[in-house]
């Protein structure tokens, strides 16, 4: 059941709600909130007292908490939070279909789905709140934020489960492109219409950034079908890949392959862990296979979300959405 905000939104964003669990020492609401978000107590944020003090800090009923006012057990404490300044990239967002239900756009690379961290204001899910005025606007799935392609959202907040539905039970039938560069002794096929089925066990351990293959029963199913191969550009590299020495002819050099991906379960950096553990990491990632500054990636990462194919459980009408995007060559 969705929870009403007291607040409106503000800038797109919703209210962020805390609610006082159980088996805690008694605190005032100041004390409870500093505990539990210490960014508020910041010297760079509006001094907490003064947030109270404005009525600022409201229960679910819509009355404004006083600072020194006693918790309990089960009190809700909302609030807006104070926004960073951030630098919000004039950036096409096309809208692929619209409709009473939906919400599709061709999302570009390195925009993030929802707001976290340094990309609030810049994140899709704002930009389309403000754009279109639908408040309750969701995602229904998300794409990393250096993914470009097709990203769907939900319209109305109490049919959001519906279509998430689908992705938790695998009905929805999603397809990507990738440019990668495979190494000599890469594990890919190596010719144009060649097919395989990546199956791995995917791990990612506390407070890494990376997603790593270990040991286990396979979680994570990808398939794989090359489209084409080219000569790799000589400058192109990725450190660190660790398969075989420098090449020494024009047989053992790296080649461009151009992969249709179709996952069939959905972990985080599924096909960017699962490439490069082969040997051929996606152009322009800075994750893997070993983490580096964005800035020296050859440019965005070269992953596209081509394709959503599902049956729609509202409506039973069948859905297919396409990207209209094309993968950037290599620089």
């Amino acid at each position: 059941m969705t929870r009403r905000s007291p607040l409106p939104q503000r800038c797109g964003l919703d209210a962020v709600r805390y609610v006082v669990g159980p088996s805690l020492p008694a605190r005032s609401a100041h004390d409870r909130l500093l505990d539990r978000f210490p960014a508020l107590g910041e010297t760079a944020a509006t001094p907490l007292r003064e947030r109270f003090a404005r009525g600022e800090v409201v229960r679910a009923d819509g009355t404004p908490w006083q600072a020194d006012d006693m918790t309990t057990t089960g009190d809700a404490l909302w609030f807006h939070r104070e926004l960073r300044p951030e630098t919000v990239p004039e950036m096409e967002l096309p809208i692929l279909l619209q409709d009473d239900h939906l919400l599709v756009v061709d999302k570009p690379h390195d925009m993030a789905t929802m707001p976290r961290g340094r990309h609030v204001l810049a994140s899709a899910l704002v930009r389309l709140r403000q754009q279109t005025g639908l408040e309750q606007l969701s995602p229904i799935h998300r794409l990393d934020r250096r993914t470009a392609g097709v990203l769907a959202f939900s319209v109305n907040a109490h049919e959001r489960a519906a279509y998430q539905g689908l992705f938790a039970r695998r009905q929805v039938d999603k397809t990507y492109r990738a440019l990668v560069q495979a190494e000599p002794g890469s594990a890919l096929p190596a010719r144009a219409g060649e097919q395989m089925e990546l199956r791995d066990h995917l791990t990612k351990p506390h407070g890494s950034l990376q997603v790593r293959v270990t040991g286990g029963e396979p979680n994570a199913v990808t398939e794989v079908e090359v489209l084409a191969v080219h000569d790799a550009p000589r400058h192109l590299n990725h450190p660190g890949t660790g398969h075989g020495p420098e090449p020494s002819s024009r047989d053992s050099a790296p080649r461009l392959l151009e992969l249709r991906l179709r996952p069939l379960t959905g972990r985080t950096h599924q096909l960017r862990v699962q490439l490069a553990a082969r040997g051929a990491p996606i152009i322009g990632d800075d994750l893997y296979p070993v983490v580096r500054p964005e800035e020296s990636a050859d440019g965005p990462l070269r992953l596209l979300a081509e394709r959503l194919a599902f049956t729609d459980p509202l409506t039973g009408q069948p859905r297919s959405i396409s990207s209209t995007r094309e993968l950037p060559p290599p620089r």
